[in-house]
């Protein structure tokens, strides 16, 4: 899947500046949307709020088109039971990322399990494996996750 969706954004996704200082960033926003993508697809059921979810926050962070996005998901889920590795991505973000920003990272991730107003084990396994390779504290980890459960709790 990870190779899929590489393939995807090096075919469609054009990079406004191909200057060197622009490339890293670029693939930190690929890695960050393919964790995302992974975190929609944890559990057994794909909700149509986690997809909401995942399309406002890459949409935020990507500046893609609808198709663009649409296409991306499509992917994601024809690969959705083929096994995945994480660490292509969480190491490009360690490199890339302030501490705070791989702590927002967790806090996306977040955003997408609890769409559905249910968090499931797998996703809250996810998460945790994630914030572990990203080397996000455990307390940073809890408090992203009481933040985004306190907003879910008030929609």
């Amino acid at each position: 899947m990870i190779k899929t969706i590489r393939q995807f954004f090096e075919k469609n996704i054009k990079l406004p500046d191909k200057s060197p200082e622009k490339l890293p960033e670029h693939s930190l926003h690929v890695a960050t949307a393919a964790l995302l993508i992974e975190m929609m697809r944890s559990d057994a059921s794909v909700s149509e709020a986690e997809r909401e979810t995942i399309t406002d926050i890459i949409r935020l962070k990507l500046d893609l088109t609808a198709e663009e996005i649409s296409e991306l998901l499509k992917l994601a889920e024809e690969e959705l039971w083929k096994s995945t590795g994480y660490y292509e991505f969480t190491s490009l973000i360690n490199k890339g990322f302030s501490y705070e920003q791989k702590v927002m990272v967790i806090e996306h991730l977040w955003e997408v399990s609890f769409a559905d107003k249910k968090v499931d084990k797998h996703e809250e396994h996810m998460v945790r494996k994630i914030a572990d390779l990203l080397y996000v504290a455990h307390n940073d980890f809890i408090n992203a996750k009481l933040r985004v459960r306190n907003k879910s709790e008030q929609q």
